[in-house]
């Protein structure tokens, strides 16, 4: 039986603390940003994505998403700037 929108985002949030050891606010922050990107758009439309199985698939796709998003910035020189 497929759950409510709401239900589905909670799902998908404790997941990501389980699987991935985060902490709830984390979690929620990562699953918030997908939500902001439009991520459960059909989620929200089509009651058949909101289904156990589907919340562990898009646990594991927003936690992938999170590691590919960090990017590496550079620490600052101090100092004289090269010639």
């Amino acid at each position: 039986m497929p759950m409510t929108y709401e239900e589905y985002l909670d799902e998908v949030t404790t997941l990501m603390t389980e699987m991935f050891n985060m902490s709830d606010e984390d979690a929620i922050k990562y699953v918030m940003r997908a939500q902001a990107a439009d991520f459960f758009t059909l989620h929200d439309d089509l009651p058949e994505m909101r289904m156990q199985e589907r919340a562990i698939q898009d646990a594991k796709t927003i936690f992938a998403q999170k590691n590919k998003s960090r990017h590496h910035t550079p620490p600052k020189r101090s100092g004289k700037p090269a010639k």
